[in-house]
């Protein structure tokens, strides 16, 4: 297909197929442990009707609002959940290598921040094993989870 069809189906759709992303699902090793690791560095909580308890398999971590209140499932989403599911390392992580980067494991998916130099410093002082950082000209870090699962937060 042509280029100019293309924007011909675009422009006559007008139709909004995807209005976010709900969730990303995330292979961990101890869902109990991941949760305070979530939690401690990131400011994820569990879902209200989750029961949060060792030897889980399962669990829904939201961002809470500004006054703590956790959003309710919608039709957009701005930030996306965190599904932590029970997976032995041989299901894999979430990463990939990137042979622009030298064959470097990649970061599968990114967050934002107002504060990354704040940020930075809760991952220094919580142990956060930092992949990567660039505090000048389009600020972000790079850092894997306790079971190599690699993010990055970025600020604007």
């Amino acid at each position: 297909m042509n280029m100019q069809a293309n924007e011909e189906i675009i422009a006559e759709e007008r139709m909004e197929d995807i209005t976010g992303i709900t969730c990303i699902y995330v292979p961990v090793n101890d869902v109990y442990e991941s949760i305070k690791w979530y939690q401690k560095n990131l400011g994820y909580q569990p879902a209200n009707n989750d029961r949060v308890e060792p030897g889980i398999e399962m669990a829904v971590l939201n961002f809470p609002d500004l006054n703590g209140n956790l959003p309710s499932p919608g039709l957009r989403q701005v930030v996306p959940a965190l599904f932590l599911h029970k997976s032995d390392e041989e299901g894999g992580r979430l990463r990939f290598s990137w042979s622009l980067d030298n064959g470097k494991p990649h970061a599968m998916a990114c967050f934002i921040t107002p504060r990354i130099k704040e940020l930075l410093e809760r991952f220094k002082k919580n142990g956060v094993n930092i992949l990567g950082e660039r505090i000048t000209s389009g600020p972000n870090i790079t850092f894997a989870d306790p079971d190599g699962n690699i993010w990055e937060v970025w600020q604007p």
